[in-house]
């Protein structure tokens, strides 16, 4: 341990975050333009050469799209199911073909983040302001990243300066209902080898009653009847600088913290306010030893500092302000990658990542730390219209032992585009220190430490083209999961002998002359099928149904767009008797370039006013509008 201190130590003084992507397209083998990625991989491809399903969202995208959450962005993507514990800067758990939404992994510039506690990244509490570009993709990737990339990996990229950019001022103010209000300023830049990006900004809401009323007498979600507005606050900051030399070698920082304070409903043993704090920081040293050898060094630090408050009358008696409780977790990571080319088109990458969690908080968890060491390897080559990738790892976790993860995919580049591919892989996820180690509530059970590590074997086949102006694609899969992890009628975490999912996803788009249109649709049977008295039913929070139609159209200075969202019915609980209808919404937005860097947005969410659930008895927003002004990139 003490030799893993010390390398890491050393880590953090050289190197953060993923190879950086900072070309937004390239020409795969058949010439046309398709976007790069690299978190499928791990190394630098296009979408058509990932052989998974893919989604690239841009900067250009969100500015068009004029989302105010990561909820509001991700929201009908091909598998993926939110449920949201209310309005804006509530609780947001994202549910990727069908697994728990502890299934996936969330990265901010390569550095993994999320609570050790409960194992859920804080998506609510990521500023869409900071963000560049998104790549999600879908199934297994622990063969390449370990614990909980079950069903996927979403990686966030913060904006950083371009090279040659010269400086660059932006700043946007926005204002909406419910006493939105939203500002950012910042500046970035760059030469032919530095680039930097600097930014604060803060959001406030008085928001919406998070839970309706109702909740104490049926005895689910908030437990309590509290009809007032839930008011949430944040502040934020972020940052990155970068130099690349002439031989390629290039040195990049990293940092961003979100501050937040959101109110919910609640009582005085679970508090109504809570204060939030997310940390990512790390640095990336890459370099090339030899012409065919690339060495990529990444260090960092997440995270995850939640306190709770209560002040309020709960059953006639007033409480003043008092501390509830704190949960602080923090992850220290370091990875070692190296990416070898053994002949034209092949590459063999193998590299060793380190990680560990440690849990700080007024609950006295029976263990506070735990690390895990994964070596990898993955081989990509490609043989005229035929692409092979295969990886393996083997990861020792402090708690759990051993675990070998492995995966294997192969493509074929049919000469007019089109790309047919065939995937399998394995995958793990370790309980959380909640699902272990919560002290008992009141004598009654809240956690297991009897719980098993939950494992999964994923099979896919898919058919894809990204074209310059055209994109479609279809992607069929299966994926079975032993011992998954679930709450029982108490609450407590048990493991389900097996579930399967079943799901077909579709899209298709494009981008001609001034009109844009694209559209998604996920048909999914995730099912309990431990052959007992749940046998068959739905996974809670899961929509079988989902689709989605962006559409907008450029006119001069103006654009104009919609977005119609539609889900189907979906159940709170696994003996599904707790029922959420399905729904439909549709949004409005206008845009203004109105001077030369200047731009006025105006966005109409949920038009009809429709009321829905996405988590049972909690209130989601109505009809709602804002305006934004902004100037620069």
């Amino acid at each position: 341990m003490s030799l893993k201190k010390n390398t890491l130590a050393a880590a953090l003084l050289l190197s953060l975050a993923a190879p950086a992507a900072h070309a937004e397209s390239a020409p795969d083998q058949n010439g046309t333009l398709a976007p790069v990625i690299v978190t499928a991989t791990r190394t630098a491809i296009t979408a058509n050469e990932a052989l998974s399903s893919v989604t690239v969202i841009t900067r250009e995208d969100i500015d068009r799209l004029q989302p105010v959450s990561i909820a509001d962005l991700l929201t009908g993507l091909p598998g993926v199911s939110i449920g949201q514990t209310g309005g804006i800067g509530q609780q947001t758990s994202l549910y990727l073909r069908g697994t728990n939404a502890t299934h996936v992994l969330v990265l901010i510039d390569g550095i993994r983040v999320g609570s050790v506690s409960i194992g859920l990244p804080a998506l609510e509490q990521i500023p869409v302001q900071a963000i560049d570009r998104i790549e999600i993709v879908r199934g297994p990737r622990a063969s390449l990243y370990g614990s909980d990339a079950l069903g996927g990996v979403i990686q966030v990229f913060t904006k950083h300066g371009q090279p040659n950019g010269g400086i660059a001022p932006s700043v946007s103010v926005t204002g909406g209902s419910h006493g939105y209000a939203s500002g950012q300023a910042g500046v970035s830049g760059g030469d032919a080898h530095l680039w930097y990006n600097a930014s604060l900004g803060g959001t406030y809401t008085g928001g919406i009653p998070a839970c309706r009323m109702g909740a104490a007498e049926v005895g689910v979600a908030c437990f309590v009847d509290d009809p007032r507005n839930d008011a949430y606050r944040n502040w934020n900051g972020f940052a990155n600088i970068g130099y690349r030399w002439d031989n390629d070698t290039e040195l990049a920082f990293n940092w961003l913290r979100s501050k937040s304070n959101a109110q919910y409903a609640g009582s005085p043993y679970g508090g109504n306010d809570g204060i939030e704090e997310q940390r990512v920081a790390g640095a990336r040293l890459s370099f090339s030893p030899l012409s065919i050898w690339k060495v990529t060094l990444n260090a960092g630090q997440s995270r995850d500092d939640n306190a709770t408050f209560y002040q309020g009358s709960y059953y006639g008696q007033y409480y003043p302000r008092m501390g509830t409780g704190y949960f602080n977790s923090r992850r220290n990571q370091a990875s070692w990658q190296n990416d070898i080319t053994l002949a034209t088109n092949q590459l063999l990458t193998v590299g060793v990542d380190y990680q560990q969690e440690h849990i700080a908080s007024d609950t006295a968890f029976q263990q506070t730390t735990r690390g895990d060491t994964g070596t990898f390897a993955q081989y990509q080559g490609t043989f005229g219209q035929h692409e092979v990738q295969l990886s393996a790892r083997h990861d020792h976790n402090d708690q759990f032992g051993n675990h070998n993860t492995g995966a294997a995919a192969w493509g074929y580049h049919f000469r007019n585009g089109p790309v047919l591919s065939v995937s399998y892989g394995t995958a793990f996820h370790a309980p959380t220190f909640d699902d272990l180690y919560f002290p008992a509530f009141g004598g009654v059970p809240t956690a297991n430490p009897n719980l098993k590590p939950e494992t999964s074997r994923s099979a896919e086949i898919g058919l894809t083209q990204q074209l310059e102006h055209w994109n479609w694609g279809v992607n069929a899969y299966q994926t079975n999961i032993n011992n998954l992890i679930t709450f029982d009628s108490n609450f407590v975490p048990q493991n389900l002998s097996r579930a399967r999912i079943r799901g077909l996803e579709g899209q298709f788009g494009f981008n001609l002359d001034d009109w844009r249109v694209q559209s998604y649709l996920t048909l999914m049977q995730p099912k309990n099928d431990d052959g007992g008295p749940n046998n068959g039913k739905l996974l809670a929070r899961r929509a079988q149904r989902t689709g989605r139609v962006d559409i907008d159209r450029k006119l001069g200075q103006f654009n104009l767009g919609a977005t119609f969202f539609a889900a189907s019915e979906r159940y709170d609980d696994t003996a599904n008797t707790r029922r959420m209808g399905g729904y439909a919404t549709t949004d409005l937005r206008a845009s203004y370039a109105f001077a030369p860097g200047w731009q006025v947005e105006a966005k109409l969410a949920n038009v009809f006013d429709h009321r829905y659930e996405t988590a049972y008895y909690y209130n989601q927003l109505g009809r709602t509008w804002y305006v934004t002004v902004r100037y620069g990139l």
